[in-house]
């Protein structure tokens, strides 16, 4: 693998719309401005209007919920309201999943992004380990009964970044994986028609499912599951959706990654202990390597493709860009290399895995990704970030009480859980040199 030896100035894994990372907001910036009067008078203010907007999530008025739950997710976006979370957390997670069972689709996608917020707010620990076990199921059942694109959607994302905050075993991970999955290929009964996924739907599954392979790493291989997923992604490069197109690529960018080719060919043990020999280890090798050779010529196609009727000029050039990079990568092994600013600091990603992260993080939290990414001790580890010390009008950010407790002390969960945390991506980051891939896809050879 190496790296391009020229970077272009706007790469297509980072979503243009979004681009306003190096300027803070005016509600952050007031958020820090009130941050740094130096007393815990101020958090307590702000946790007294979160308190109400929790109260008016058991208004029986779905409209006042819906304004409840956009309050605090803007509270969640501006600020990370930690001692708030410390004595209110169990109650806003329940909050929010009675909406996900029985609200309209616009307070279930509210739903779902406050429960993603507080996923990432609270981090590694016990409340996270709290957040996947209760939330799955109802996640999980509310996805095989929404035919409406939105709530489909936020369900998808919500699910992600639970998944990817709390999992610490493998398993869980592929079971998420597993649920998104099936939305593109669900079992059917006799009577049953297969409906058209609509391609918001395509996209997203696409996308969560590849933001939970960034984590996976030393399961046990089975050739019949990779090969699968690397052939539905082909026929994804070939649809008329934009958004589907792009995804793709950037699923198919991070299974190859992995040097999938290079276990293809080395790895002839199935994951019962059996030994593949002759025609059988043959045969898996040789069409992997067949689907490289298709995949190429679609990408290939795709970075130089004409603007067409309805394309508009921006969309086009994100689709060139993002397979201009894949084609480098799968022909010369070169990795996009993206430097980004985030206030006065740099942040260097040169994996398709960690690109993967961030724009889907970025897109995730909107306009709470900058605070989020300077103050979030999560995302510090996540990619290996450490901003520089703000300071406004030439006074240090002070913590509050509950915040050193929660962060300084040596025994504090969070400590304990950012030690676990770190274990798991150096794991992860060691192995990835040797290039492993899993996938989760559960019981596919029963369709």
């Amino acid at each position: 693998m190496g790296r391009r030896k020229s970077q272009r100035k706007n790469i297509a894994m980072l979503d243009s719309d979004e681009d306003n990372s190096s300027v803070s907001s005016s509600s952050t910036a007031r958020s820090d401005l009130m941050s740094v009067s130096g007393t815990d008078d101020v958090q307590v203010d702000k946790d007294s209007l979160l308190e109400q907007a929790l109260d008016a999530l058991y208004e029986k008025r779905g409209s006042t919920r819906e304004k409840a739950l956009a309050a605090i997710i803007e509270a969640f976006n501006t600020n990370l309201p930690h001692q708030f979370v410390e004595k209110k957390f169990a109650t806003l997670l329940h909050q929010c999943l009675n909406s996900i069972k029985k609200g309209s689709s616009k307070e279930i996608a509210l739903a779902c992004h406050a429960i993603g917020l507080l996923a990432l707010t609270v981090g590694s620990g016990d409340n996270a380990r709290e957040i996947l076990d209760e939330s799955v199921a109802p996640i999980s059942h509310a996805l095989k009964s929404s035919s409406d694109s939105l709530k489909t959607v936020s369900l998808l994302e919500c699910l992600a970044v639970v998944t990817f905050v709390s999992a610490t075993e493998t398993e869980e991970t592929e079971r998420s994986m597993q649920i998104m999955w099936q939305l593109l290929h669900p079992k059917l009964g006799s009577n049953v028609v297969a409906v058209k996924t609509p391609a918001a739907v395509v996209t997203a599954v696409v996308s969560t499912w590849a933001f939970l392979l960034t984590t996976m790493d030393g399961c046990s291989l089975n050739s019949k599951y990779w090969q699968e997923s690397i052939s539905y992604f082909s026929t994804l490069l070939d649809k008329d959706d934009r958004s589907v197109r792009i995804s793709a690529g950037e699923a198919l960018a991070l299974i190859f990654e992995t040097g999938i080719e290079k276990l293809a060919a080395g790895n002839k043990t199935t994951p019962d202990g059996s030994v593949l020999e002759g025609n059988k280890y043959r045969e898996g090798y040789t069409h992997i390597l067949g689907l490289k050779s298709k995949i190429l010529n679609q990408v290939r196609s795709l970075s130089a493709e004409a603007g067409g009727k309805g394309s508009t000029k921006k969309d086009l050039n994100s689709q060139r860009n993002l397979f201009k990079d894949v084609l480098e990568f799968l022909e010369d092994g070169y990795i996009p290399d993206i430097s980004m600013k985030i206030g006065g600091d740099s942040l260097q990603m040169s994996t398709w895995s960690e690109l993967i992260q961030l724009n889907f993080l970025k897109h995730f939290l909107g306009g709470g990704f900058v605070k989020h990414m300077q103050d979030n001790e999560l995302l510090h580890d996540v990619f290996g970030f450490t901003p520089k010390r703000k300071h406004i009008l030439g006074v240090e950010h002070q913590m509050t009480s509950v915040e050193k407790r929660m962060f300084q002390s040596p025994n504090s969960v969070h400590n304990k859980a950012r030690t676990q945390f770190l274990n798991k991506q150096r794991m992860l980051s060691k192995d990835r040199n040797v290039g492993h891939f899993a996938v989760g896809m559960g019981d596919e050879d029963s369709r």
